[in-house]
């Protein structure tokens, strides 16, 4: 449940930081949603670190822990960066409104974020 509930407010991160860097920084839909994505990783990754699997989080490095949570959620972050992509590419809705192809994305990576996280990251 914790771990719906923090990928939730990853998605607040990720779409968040998606709008600023499209109206701040004019990187574009697909250098914007690079950064957001970082951004929202290292949120969840500190936010289960803490909340979801504290109980067996820290036994490593912050830094080596963070690559792990990074690596393991990598098939879900393609999964994830992929159905961005192709939805702001071919749907004009989600190229006007990148946060619906943001949703999108992170919905579909998120089982498979949680069966790696939980299995290569936070295992007891």
């Amino acid at each position: 449940m914790s771990f719906g509930a923090i990928g939730v407010l990853g998605f607040v991160v990720d779409a968040g930081v998606l709008s600023v860097m499209l109206r701040a920084t004019h990187s574009g839909l697909y250098w914007g949603r690079l950064a957001s994505f970082l951004c929202a990783v290292t949120a969840t990754w500190f936010l289960n670190r803490t909340i979801t699997f504290r109980g067996v989080a820290g036994q490593s490095g912050l830094h080596r822990e963070w690559l792990r949570y990074l690596g393991a959620n990598s098939l879900g972050a393609l999964i994830n960066l992929g159905l961005y992509s192709l939805l702001v590419a071919r749907v004009a809705a989600c190229a006007a409104t990148p946060a619906i192809a943001v949703a999108a994305g992170s919905l579909s990576g998120l089982v498979v974020n949680f069966a790696l996280t939980k299995a290569y990251v936070f295992r007891t």
